[in-house]
């Protein structure tokens, strides 16, 4: 399925001394993402503070001091809105243990960032900028995360849905892979590297054979370049729109369930596909991911609404 389907990143290894100090670069970087949040919400619009659960810490007055850094003085309400502003973001810390720790590496961050303030570095040119540019992702982060956690009524639901019904189909198919010279997908011990017109006259001939009544799964696990999926006969599973690459996908979910594709060409080589079903989720199925991709869908407007130009005389095309 790796041939068809969209890919992520592999992940790195890091040594322990690298790991700790992307840690410490991660907590660094969501606390003061969190510290900017509740420090610009207006004192009005904070949540009621509640006691902190397992400590004695319910006695102590919403004004009172719990942190000292420096000369800088954290009180127990604004501490607790950085607690919500850290959960609200993904980061709860739902235990004693945890909330020190909390508020031990907010102390590490705030005294590393009065240093740095005494030695004038937020005055640097290249600094100022990164500060904006961290404040306008917290800010972006912030207005994603108010769009994907609204609650449409189900009249706006319905009409996304009605206005979207493709995007809830999904498809169970199989493929046979031909491949050519330049594909991303490795050539097979000992094999040809055919060029485009070579494998486009190979595919044709598998998808006479399969027309004539060849089996589709034994020929995929004798032909297929798709080493993944040709062991198991051709098989992608169940997948929805937008899952794979654009042109397999246009082909999937318009070929007519059970019919074999003739040859579609994508980055990848030659593709024969078989749909073995085609469903599609109810509105009551999809409703709890509905309020998510309207979010994403007005994120993308904001997007397309600002024009957004590159000098390409600076940076090429």
């Amino acid at each position: 399925m790796l041939s068809v389907a969209k890919r992520g990143q592999h992940p790195s290894r890091y040594n322990e001394n690298t790991m700790r100090s992307l840690n410490l670069a991660k907590c660094i970087f969501v606390l003061a993402s969190a510290t900017f949040l509740f420090a610009q919400q207006p004192p009005a619009d904070r949540p009621e503070i509640q006691p902190v659960p397992g400590t004695t810490g319910a006695s102590v007055a919403p004004d009172a001091v719990v942190l000292t850094i420096g000369t800088e003085k954290i009180t127990r309400a604004q501490f607790e809105d950085l607690l919500t502003a850290l959960a609200d973001s993904g980061r709860p810390a739902a235990t004693a243990t945890a909330r020190r720790q909390v508020a031990e590496q907010l102390g590490e961050l705030t005294a590393l960032a009065q240093e740095a303030r005494k030695r004038k570095l937020d005055q640097s040119a290249p600094v100022k900028q990164l500060i904006i540019i961290q404040t306008d992702q917290v800010l972006a982060g912030s207005l994603a995360k108010e769009l994907s956690d609204a609650k449409p009524n189900d009249a706006a639901a319905h009409a996304y849905y009605d206005a979207h019904k493709g995007e809830y189909e999904q498809a169970t198919a199989s493929h046979i892979l031909i491949r050519y010279k330049g594909s991303q997908v490795p050539l097979k011990p000992n094999q040809k590297d055919l060029t485009e017109e070579e494998a486009l006259a190979k595919a044709q001939e598998i998808r006479k054979k399969l027309a004539d009544g060849a089996d589709f799964a034994t020929t995929a696990k004798a032909e297929s370049d798709d080493s993944g999926s040709g062991v198991k006969g051709g098989s992608l599973g169940t997948f929805s729109h937008g899952q794979m690459v654009a042109q397999f996908d246009k082909a999937v979910f318009s070929l007519p369930v059970g019919e074999i594709s003739e040859p579609v060409k994508t980055q990848f080589g030659y593709h024969i596909i078989k749909v073995e079903a085609r469903t599609s989720k109810s509105f009551e199925e999809a409703k709890a991911d509905i309020g998510k991709q309207m979010g994403q869908s007005a994120m993308d407007t904001i997007r397309k609404g600002t024009p957004i130009q590159l000098d390409e005389a600076y940076f090429g095309k």
